[in-house]
């Protein structure tokens, strides 16, 4: 008996442990972070960063403008979303509600292995195949658009968004579903009015979760956007060359002496860009919590 509580307190120290060690790295991940961004502003007003529309860190007289990199950020996102949720959603359905049992066991699993491609694949294919694609099809002087990285980052976002609604679609209570079909209900009544209203809580949370991948992606949107920073409007804002906050850090990291301004300000983007990633990752997180209690 001492022997088995010595082993359970072993275990419970361990995890505990674990549990520390992550947290402990987060907060110093977010001290570096912050810490090394807010020097910017030292010499450089918040104001000009968050508002400025010219992102020139080599210039003369550098101009810090996060705005056309976060719009970049926001075009591709939102494109990756209206692509990636309707597809995402319907092939969900269809595996938990209509496929074939067997066929549906084989789907899923081939689903899930595009999230272990490296975003690197998905770049270069964007980069060989869809990137003339495009630019041939729409007659645009360049393939390299939001419109490539936003089809590339749909394509990414897929796995994410069809496992976590399909999760939630066969989490129904089947006793609603044949309530439903009792009352005279056809299948896609029954699917519409019933099933994807009851399993809405999680597909929210598989399409915040999808969000998240989409703006934190950062190979793939380097080499299949374009890298121009401008101002891109929506939907126009499409069918021109973008850069996102993530690729600018790539791009311009390795390059950037230590300690200057220009170096602040690429850890100020990724200050902006860890925040925004958090806050979506807490709204998903909300939104799972409370699929899983009305379930």
């Amino acid at each position: 008996m001492l022997t088995r509580n010595l082993k359970e307190k072993g275990i419970e120290s361990l995890l505990f442990a674990s549990g520390a060690v992550a947290v402990i790295a987060l907060i110093l991940l977010c001290i570096f972070l912050f810490k090394e961004g807010v020097l910017l502003f030292k010499d450089y007003s918040i104001i000009n960063f968050l508002t400025d529309t010219r992102w020139l860190p080599t210039a003369k007289e550098p101009q810090f403008g996060l705005l056309p990199l976060l719009l970049g950020s926001f075009v591709v996102t939102v494109g990756a979303i209206l692509f990636s949720v309707p597809l995402g959603l319907a092939a969900a359905i269809y595996i938990s509600e209509i496929a074939d049992p067997r066929f549906a066991n084989i789907m899923k699993p081939v689903a899930e292995i595009l999230a272990g491609i490296p975003s690197v694949v998905y770049g270069f294919f964007g980069l060989v195949v869809l990137v003339p694609i495009v630019q041939k099809t729409l007659q645009l002087p360049t393939g390299q658009t939001a419109l490539t990285g936003s089809i590339i980052l749909g394509i990414m976002a897929l796995p994410t968004i069809i496992s976590i609604s399909e999760d939630a679609i066969s989490s129904v209570p089947r006793s609603i579903k044949e309530g439903s079909l009792a009352l005279g209900s056809t299948q896609w009544q029954t699917i519409y009015k019933v099933t994807f209203p009851a399993a809405l809580s999680g597909i929210s949370a598989a399409v915040m979760l999808g969000i998240g991948r989409a703006i934190g992606e950062t190979m793939t949107v380097m080499m299949v956007s374009g890298n121009s920073a401008i101002i891109p409007g929506f939907p126009s804002g499409l069918f021109t060359s973008v850069r996102t906050m993530t690729a600018t850090i790539a791009l311009e990291m390795g390059e950037v002496p230590q300690g200057s301004d220009h170096f602040h300000a690429l850890f100020a983007i990724g200050s902006v860009l860890f925040i925004t990633t958090f806050i979506i990752n807490i709204i998903a997180n909300y939104i799972k919590r409370r699929y899983r209690f009305n379930l």
